[in-house]
């Protein structure tokens, strides 16, 4: 019990010192300035170190905000310029589809106004043979639009091939790289005809097989035009197929061979124009061949006639 009442006595003389220290310290603020005397010098040798801290404490807290506040702003600025790049990246690309199809068209403008004479139909190949190049393909206009078998192909300047077949709104072609394919043609500097067969390994290369040249005066050189020939029975006349990249003497010592560049790009086709006039060669062939059959009908009756005259002649 004793030594309880002697605790509460120290606690309370404690508390009063304490209190005394704290009016002395208030009354020195107001009677004497705090900075310049002995309290300045301890405030300012043990609390201002500790503000320092504090205050850089303060400062470190406020930047990582700023600095994590910045990173999310960023952040999210970042998704949204990642956004707009593909749109844009998407758009440029749409424009440069659009330019490259703009060209194509152009070029098949310009390619119907060289060919004005002809009533031509545009098509847009929907389909192909497995392979690099477009040696047979399906194009999007068929019997309804007014395409018919053997109406000829041209696109970017010249000839691409032949229709072989078609649908009420598809029709199949079969160009003249194929293996298949032979066209009449003409070199154009000297009017001697040739073949142009089709070759598929020689196309990898980019030429197209010449073949069959008639040169007896050794005139064709490279670089020379080759079209289309006016005694082909399939090929309207005049349509070009490329230029003479190469050509020599064939081992008979009468016709030459070589190979041929062609105008038209055979691994990138888009569009194409198909010439709705059909070569009148076999129109002709049945006009001759009635002409002919009338010829040989009056020949006929004409010697008859004569033969009956010659017999009453004969009897009287």
């Amino acid at each position: 019990m004793k030594k309880k009442f002697n605790d509460s006595l120290k606690s309370k003389y404690i508390l009063i010192v304490i209190t005394v220290l704290c009016l002395i310290l208030i009354v020195l603020t107001f009677v004497t300035d705090m900075a310049s005397g002995p309290v300045g010098y301890v405030a300012g040798y043990v609390i201002t170190p500790v503000q320092n801290g504090l205050n850089q404490v303060g400062d470190w807290i406020t930047e990582r905000g700023a600095y994590l506040q910045n990173s999310t702003d960023l952040v999210a600025e970042n998704e949204e310029l990642k956004e707009k790049v593909d749109t844009l990246t998407a758009e440029n690309n749409q424009l440069l589809q659009d330019k490259e199809e703009l060209n194509r068209l152009r070029s098949l403008y310009e390619l119907d106004k060289q060919y004005e004479d002809y009533e031509k139909i545009g098509a847009r190949i929907i389909a192909k043979d497995a392979g690099n190049w477009f040696n047979v393909f399906t194009i999007d206009k068929g019997s309804a639009n007014g395409i018919q078998v053997d109406q000829n192909v041209i696109t970017e300047g010249g000839l691409v091939g032949i229709v072989t077949e078609t649908g009420p709104n598809w029709a199949t072609v079969r160009s003249i790289i194929d293996d298949y394919s032979n066209v009449s043609a003409t070199v154009t500097s000297t009017s001697d005809n040739c073949i142009i067969a089709g070759d598929l390994r020689l196309i990898d290369e980019g030429k197209i097989r010449l073949v069959k040249l008639t040169d007896t005066n050794d005139k064709v050189t490279v670089g020379d035009k080759v079209v289309t020939s006016d005694v082909s029975d399939r090929f309207l006349p005049g349509i070009l197929i490329g230029y003479i990249s190469e050509v020599g003497m064939d081992s008979n010592n009468l016709t030459k061979s070589g190979t041929i560049t062609p105008v038209v790009d055979f691994r990138h086709l888009h569009e194409v124009l198909v010439i709705k006039q059909l070569k009148e060669i076999d129109a002709a062939k049945e006009s001759l061949d009635a002409q002919s059959d009338t010829e040989n009908s009056v020949t006929a009756d004409t010697s008859q006639s004569e033969t009956e005259t010659e017999s009453g002649t004969e009897e009287e």
